[in-house]
């Protein structure tokens, strides 16, 4: 019983260990196309479909340029999966020229291994909007995570990409950690999940358990059965030498006195 429990009980645990790396490829799977919006109050207009996205070269940020991000009414910089979430991008432009800003954009990785990456977000590009010298100005950047992410602690990277002199720059404006979290249930996929493991290993655990003391029992039930034997043989032998001259010797011989 012993040998058919463990290797079950292993297999538990490698689903545990694994679950993360399978959320994140059921996230990367699933996402969502992502949408470009512009809130209220800024001074760009959304880019068309015809727009053409920057490059994935490397860029740099440019002398003079400042970033800041505000999670407004969220310090603790929780995120629902799901839902949309609002940061407010900062830039101070202490240069020598007028900056253009052409696109805000960010991913998710995991925090432990910025090489894993979880998910692109969203990437949301502008139309005449300009920071003048020696002036700053704030984007609100929306952005939602896939629904299908795990719950736990991920690594946000946002940059915001601009012009000056059409020489393009690009600046991180926050790179550092995020709390997802499931919209919409007290109960988490991944805790509903868990407690069936938990029942499911106490369970069989129970089974082990009953199947040892099944086994002591019917131990205990043999040698009671062979002791309850011997007694009878010895007092059928006694009955068979009744009449003998071995039984009259035996019963001349003194008994000891005590």
């Amino acid at each position: 019983m012993a040998f058919r429990v463990w290797p079950l009980l292993l297999l538990a645990l490698l689903l545990v260990l694994s679950s993360p790396f399978l959320q994140v490829v059921r996230c990367q799977s699933d996402e969502d196309a992502a949408s470009t919006k512009v809130a209220e109050g800024s001074d760009g207009d959304i880019a068309g479909d015809d727009t053409q996205v920057f490059s994935d070269v490397v860029l740099g940020p440019a002398s003079g340029v400042h970033t800041v991000c505000v999670f407004p009414k969220n310090a603790a910089r929780l995120v629902l999966a799901g839902e949309e979430t609002e940061l407010l991008v900062g830039l101070h432009n202490e240069g020598e020229s007028i900056l253009n800003v052409i696109a805000v954009h960010a991913s998710l990785h995991l925090p432990f291994d910025h090489h894993m990456f979880v998910q692109n977000l969203t990437l949301q590009e502008f139309y005449n909007a300009s920071v003048p010298v020696s002036a700053q100005a704030t984007f609100p950047y929306l952005f939602a995570v896939s629904k299908f992410l795990q719950p736990g602690s991920f690594d946000l990277v946002g940059s915001v990409v601009y012009e000056i002199e059409q020489q393009a720059y690009q600046n991180i404006f926050y790179n550092g950690t995020i709390e997802v979290a499931e919209a919409g249930g007290f109960l988490s996929v991944e805790s509903i999940f868990l407690v069936a493991l938990g029942l499911a290993l106490i369970g069989l655990l129970g089974l082990w358990a009953y199947g040892q003391i099944r086994q002591f029992s019917k131990k205990t039930e043999r040698s009671q059965k062979v002791e309850v034997g011997t007694k009878t043989t010895d007092a059928d032998m006694d009955e068979w030498l009744q009449g003998t001259a071995y039984a009259r010797s035996l019963s001349s011989k003194p008994q000891k006195k005590t």
